[in-house]
């Protein structure tokens, strides 16, 4: 059985960090920047960047950092897990994307020489990406939360988000679906999965309230639930504030460590919170203009390294 939680994440720092156009369509919870010509913008994503990375890693976390390019310019760069997935069985799956201007952050051979120097294993890769030809999205880890355990994908459709790429990803992975459409406060869909729900080992965090469907939304919830899972039921306005978008990890000691922003952290409440800490250590950062200006928040920022030792 795989291991839901790993103990090492890759992060990207960016260069070229900024709002995306090409992306803010779908994503309700990203805001434009006005222009940023003395770098005050950049500079602040660099410093909770680095401070983000720090804390995980003082947590106990293995954190392999690569360093984006300044050119061809990736706005979107900080958000690694949306291109590509890592599993237990040494599997590399890189996915398709909606925004011309995100399938350049696809460095391929930068991932390979990362994954090389920390002796992780690939003994397959799939490459999704062609279903991009057809105008088909699956954008990893945001448009699926997996529970890698009991080989269940949660997916809610949206316009990165397709049907065919998602049977696609579970033929050929062996996962069951579980898919649903999802909305926000205003009645907008929600462009990823990752933003109303985590799955963990024996929790998840879920806004219920944004499954329109209340046969569908019973269901979801009775599915975590036979599973094992203690479902935390979250309000469109903590969803809002980035509380659905949390990454369980454990560090070098097997400890749980449950990984989100400070927003986050102040969104859940004191009661939500000791919920948590019931299943592991909560380690938080602030990271308001990758929130604000990104559209995303700590678990986007985190792709989970799954993958078998040399």
């Amino acid at each position: 059985m795989e291991a839901q939680s790993a103990a090492s994440v890759l992060m990207v720092r960016p260069a070229a960090f900024g709002a995306n156009p090409q992306t803010q369509e779908s994503n309700r919870f990203q805001t434009l920047a006005a222009p940023d010509p003395g770098g005050e913008v950049r500079e602040a994503v660099a410093r909770e960047f680095d401070a983000l990375a720090g804390a995980l890693e003082r947590a106990g976390v293995e954190v392999c950092i690569v360093d984006d390019t300044p050119s061809p310019a990736k706005p979107d760069a900080v958000f690694p897990n949306n291109w590509f997935s890592t599993h237990a069985d040494g599997t590399v799956v890189l996915y398709p994307m909606l925004a011309a201007n995100r399938r350049i952050e696809r460095r391929t051979d930068v991932l390979e020489a990362q994954l090389r120097a920390h002796r992780f294993r690939v003994a397959r890769t799939i490459d999704l990406t062609a279903h991009e030809n057809e105008g088909v999205f699956l954008e990893g880890t945001g448009s699926l939360v997996l529970d890698r355990s009991n080989r269940l994908a949660f997916a809610c459709l949206s316009p990165r988000t397709h049907v065919e790429a998602l049977g696609d990803f579970a033929q050929q992975l062996d996962y069951e679906l579980v898919g649903f459409e999802a909305v926000d406060a205003n009645g907008d869909a929600i462009y990823h999965t990752n933003v109303l729900m985590c799955v963990g080992t024996r929790f998840a965090v879920l806004c219920t309230a944004a499954i329109g469907d209340v046969e569908r939304r019973a269901a979801v919830v009775r599915i975590l639930e036979r599973s094992g899972h203690e479902v935390i039921d979250i309000t469109h306005a903590q969803m809002s504030a980035f509380a659905g978008n949390v990454l369980e990890l454990r560090n070098g000691r097997g400890e749980t460590v449950i990984a989100m922003s400070s927003a986050a952290y102040g969104a859940f409440g004191p009661q939500l919170r000791a919920r948590l800490e019931s299943f592991g250590t909560i380690v938080h950062s602030p990271i308001p203009t990758i929130e604000r200006y990104g559209g995303g928040s700590v678990r986007c920022m985190l792709a989970e390294l799954h993958l078998p030792r040399r």
